[in-house]
């Protein structure tokens, strides 16, 4: 059913000095929806976004999906890691992996290689900048520590890790050349480098001097890239110790566009087959999404995982539905003042979307340079805090549909 129409056009006047350039909704917990403006027109939605592809992924890949990432040794003594994808892999995560290899019998290691070939993108993420900044980190098949390297550069020159659980690596050095004196934590791209080659050799780097530390030997260090030799053996597949429900959390709480693009990725592979590509993590998703949402999928558009992309586009009516599906998971969303939420936030884009305390889920998203998002938010929580969450006589049944 469609969202009734006056309100769906209705001018934004009851928010005029507020919404310039936007729209917004709230419905009640059946999906009635009980006010909004503008609320079919398409918006760039930034990160609430995000709530999408969680749903999404829910879904697909069930909450309690483990990403993998494999291990094989040949009968030179070198080890390949073959990634999936796994959002999880900080240095704490590689130490309990170098436990379960030595575990495994593993005390000697020649070189590491890195086989990248899970992933076959047609390019980086879409809206991504190339700045040093780590929400700009690229992304791939095997990626540790989010694809962020933290350094701590002295007065003379020298550069140590900024953080105890990551040893020193080469590639630091050579990263802080022209950073400042003091603690930085840049993207491993900054300045620009073709991703691939770049992010495994700050994985392969990673576990040599992790695995070193576990007391394995290894000889030549970080070899390169290539799938593991004819004949070697599997020794070890990683499940991540964190359940997808979990990444899950971490991915909105702290709106990881990293995490977030590795999900949405993972989607894709895994219901339409390895390499994972953009393509099928577009299809897989959006196949999702309209068995969730039904004919209001038709107001999205969703070019990657993470809101990143001024491309994606999302009305405020389809938000509602989104939000209704999602509604067994807004624990998942960060609470502030007892409204459970996602923000989204772009230069010219401040959205907001969630459920208000009685229990209403609203969608603001104001693509206008003034940030409103929270005077508009108030507003809604004052005229709807002495709404029931499920009735209200304002309401219009032919609002969002039921689940």
């Amino acid at each position: 059913l469609a969202m009734d129409q006056r309100l769906a056009t209705a001018s934004c006047r009851s928010m005029a000095d507020l919404i310039t350039e936007g729209a917004y909704a709230v419905a009640d917990s059946q999906g009635r929806v009980l006010d909004g403006c503008n609320a079919d027109r398409p918006l760039v939605p930034a990160s609430i976004l995000k709530i999408a592809t969680i749903s999404a992924a829910l879904a697909i890949l069930g909450p309690d999906y483990h990403f993998r990432t494999e291990f094989f040794v040949d009968g030179q003594q070198n080890l390949t890691i073959k990634g999936f994808g796994d959002p999880s892999l900080v240095s704490e995560e590689i130490v309990a992996i170098a436990k379960q290899l030595q575990q495994q019998g593993l005390r000697r290691v020649n070189q590491i290689f890195v086989d990248p070939s899970a992933f076959a993108l047609e390019h980086q993420v879409p809206g991504q900048e190339m700045s040093d900044n780590p929400y700009d980190a690229p992304i791939g098949a095997l990626s540790v520590n989010f694809n962020a390297v933290p350094f701590s550069k002295e007065k003379g020159g020298r550069v140590n890790s900024a953080e105890p659980q990551t040893p020193t690596l080469p590639l630091m050095a050579e990263l802080a050349k022209n950073a400042p004196v003091g603690r930085s934590r840049i993207n491993v791209c900054t300045g620009g480098c073709e991703a691939t080659p770049r992010l495994a050799r700050y994985s392969g780097e990673l576990f040599a001097a992790l695995l070193q530390r576990q007391g394995i030997a290894v000889g030549g260090g970080y070899g390169g890239l290539r799938p593991a030799a004819a004949g070697a053996r599997l020794l070890y597949t990683h499940q991540s110790r964190q359940t997808l429900r979990d990444i899950s959390r971490s991915t909105l709480a702290y709106s990881s566009n990293f995490m977030a693009n590795l999900i949405f990725l993972t989607c894709g592979a895994e219901q339409l087959g390895y390499p994972a590509t953009w393509a099928k993590a577009r299809r897989a998703v959006h196949e999702e999404l309209a068995r969730q949402m039904g004919s209001a999928v038709e107001g999205l558009v969703q070019i990657e995982g993470s809101g990143l992309s001024r491309e994606n586009r999302v009305t405020a009516a389809a938000m509602l539905r989104l939000l209704a599906v999602f509604r067994p998971h807004q624990d998942l969303l960060n609470l502030e003042e007892g409204v459970a939420l996602k923000t989204g936030t772009l230069t010219g884009v401040h959205n907001l979307a969630g459920y208000l305390p009685q229990g209403q889920s609203f969608v603001i998203m104001l693509n206008q340079s003034a940030n409103n998002r929270a005077a508009v938010l108030a507003r809604l929580k004052a005229q709807f805090a002495g709404a029931g969450a499920s009735t209200n006589n304002r309401g219009t049944a032919a609002g969002v549909p039921k689940k």
